[in-house]
């Protein structure tokens, strides 16, 4: 045995040395063989970032094969990464901060129709234009009020539109009340319903709901020209000179070789605008107005803004919690006192609202209990209700579940034999519960009711997405149209202190007053 053991232990490292030597020839072979295209697809591929969330015709989830994604932008992100020799992959990022993912390092660039204006221009790299949009208003059918956006101003609509856009900019230039949406679809929801007069958005947006939506003709129309001209650009960080130069050439010889018209085509969307999308926009039409003051800070302008919808979130706050309150305490006290029938529908409650997140809640109670309505025959106005007063029955509905078990806490940490003493006084139960057991709950109650409080104040961001222009909203709106995200960060963040801070020391000095006797 010890003769052959030397063999055994230079077996093991002849092998892995050949296996070694036959690896690294391989590898080598196969670079060799690789052709300047393969080379290049092995780069890292570029990440292309665009919301596919309600983004037809530029990038969605195909509905056919769930995990793919079409869309005119789908199909020029093809051509592009043939022409540039490198792969690009998607990034589904929220459009409203698509500019602020850009410039955080997120993605490598962004294309999902974003618009040329001058605020873009100072702060990235815009590419030479690929497609000319126009903007279109769309009214409900029987809406005769209006023909143009003048109409709109002097009649005093309320028009939806795309939050940090060319037509949500046009609308403030021209002083049209708006609303403003994180998508595409709602605005159009909310016109069928009542809840705008009108929409202005991008014409590829208008005909892609209009093709999508088999009922567009019986309930909406289009209201006048196209107007507003502009360019949908692919936006890079202002130190990518290089790439941008590189889709620039291969964006013109898309157009040179007639690809991108075929592209437009094949999604209906070829105009007689396309053929040369840096041609000089015509006169017929209104250019887009600039942001104000774009890249300056105006306290003036913008704060005003930012206090009203400071004040907006004060109201969902205060009348949210004080329904959250009405609908808590009879819980609490069912689920103590009431008899078992009563208390079973008590604890489904409970159990229900604490399960569902307030978004889907709100996101129910605004579009789809009018159509619950409508399929129990009632009729169609019935349970249609304005986006603010949605936001208060939806906090309150989802706090009073929160709020019930912590007044059932406090309830039931009071000794019985406080029932007991006031009942051998001849008090009633009623008497003997408002007057003995509940003030003495408040002590025990009052922390975490303001905690409940505070956390309601700022969970107020969610009504953005049934449009209620509230605080948070606000910011993201201007800071997302003007890029000024410090400055108006600060004047928000200055503005939730103001208002959560009171909140604070008033909850302390009533936990002092009323905790003296305990």
């Amino acid at each position: 045995m010890h003769t052959f053991l030397p063999f055994y232990h230079f077996l093991p490292r002849t092998a892995g040395r050949l296996g070694l030597a036959l690896l690294t020839c391989s590898l080598l072979a196969s670079c060799a063989c690789l052709s300047p295209a393969d080379a290049s697809v092995a780069e890292k591929p570029l990440l292309w970032a665009a919301d596919a969330e309600g983004g037809a015709p530029y990038v969605s989830m195909d509905p056919d094969h769930p995990g793919r994604y079409v869309g005119f932008e789908v199909d020029l992100r093809d051509a592009l990464q043939r022409e540039i020799g490198r792969p690009i992959e998607f990034k589904q990022y929220s459009f409203p901060k698509l500019d602020s993912g850009l410039l955080r390092g997120d993605f490598d660039f962004a294309m999902n129709g974003v618009e040329d204006t001058p605020d873009r221009k100072a702060r990235f790299r815009l590419s030479r234009p690929y497609y000319v949009y126009t903007l279109q208003l769309v009214c409900r059918l029987a809406d005769e009020r209006f023909q143009s956006l003048t109409d709109c101003k002097k009649k005093g609509v309320v028009v939806g539109t795309l939050a940090n856009t060319a037509a949500s900019r046009l609308l403030d230039h021209e002083g049209i009340a708006m609303r403003a949406y994180d998508d595409q679809t709602t605005p159009y929801k909310d016109l069928e319903q009542k809840q705008v007069d009108a929409v202005l958005l991008d014409l590829p947006i208008a005909l892609q709901y209009a093709k999508r939506d088999r009922d567009f003709q019986s309930k909406l129309k289009f209201v006048g020209k196209p107007l507003a001209p502009g360019n949908y650009v692919i936006v890079f960080r202002e130190d990518d000179g290089e790439m941008a130069q590189k889709f620039d050439a291969a964006i013109e010889k898309l157009l040179d070789n007639g690809s991108l018209k075929r592209i437009y085509e094949r999604w209906g969307l070829w105009n007689d605008f396309q053929p040369n999308p840096t041609r000089e926009l015509s006169a017929d039409y209104d250019a887009p107005p600039s942001p104000p003051d774009s890249g300056k800070l105006r306290f003036s302008r913008y704060f005003p803004v930012l206090l009203a919808g400071a004040w907006m979130t004060v109201k969902i706050t205060l009348l949210g919690f004080l329904l959250a309150i009405c609908i808590g305490l009879p819980i609490a006290t069912a689920r103590l006192y009431a008899p078992a029938p009563l208390r079973w529908l008590a604890t489904v409650y409970v159990e229900l609202f604490r399960g569902i997140p307030v978004l889907l809640l709100l996101f129910f109670l605004y579009y789809s209990l009018p159509e619950v309505g409508g399929m129990l025959g009632l009729p169609t106005n019935l349970l249609k209700f304005d986006a603010f007063l949605v936001g208060v029955i939806g906090f309150g509905l989802n706090y009073g579940a929160y709020e019930s078990e912590i007044y059932r806490a406090g309830i039931a940490s009071i000794p019985v034999g406080q029932w007991e003493a006031a009942a051998s006084l001849g008090m009633s139960p009623l008497r003997i519960f408002f007057r003995i057991i509940l003030p003495q709950a408040i002590k025990v109650i009052l922390p975490p009711m303001t905690n409940d409080l505070v956390a309601l104040f700022k969970d107020t961001s969610v009504v953005s997405v049934i449009a209620v222009s509230e605080l948070m909203k606000q910011y993201q709106t201007m800071a997302n149209d003007h890029l000024q995200y410090v400055e108006i960060g600060l004047m928000t963040i200055l503005l939730y202190l103001l208002m959560s801070v009171p909140l604070a020391q008033l909850s302390r000095y009533l936990e002092r007053r009323w905790g003296k006797g305990r």
